[in-house]
């Protein structure tokens, strides 16, 4: 029997999609979006998913002028 290890999204190195929509408030979409831009230097392709590096997402949204 194995045990599902809940981690809070604030303590996650990687997050989906969704979890990262949750994080910020920001939609699927616009994040998936952002994350196809050849110049997005927060996410990493794992298959045909992105992940999200969070710290590199929270650097990247602190440097936000507009979205």
């Amino acid at each position: 029997m194995s045990q599902e290890i809940s981690v809070p999204i604030a303590q996650k190195v990687m997050l989906s999609v969704k979890e990262c929509a949750e994080y910020s408030g920001l939609g699927i979409h616009k994040i998936q979006a952002l994350c196809a831009q050849p110049d997005c230097t927060f996410s990493v392709r794992n298959g045909r998913k992105y992940l999200i590096k969070r710290e590199a997402f929270d650097e990247w949204v602190r440097n936000l002028k507009e979205i």
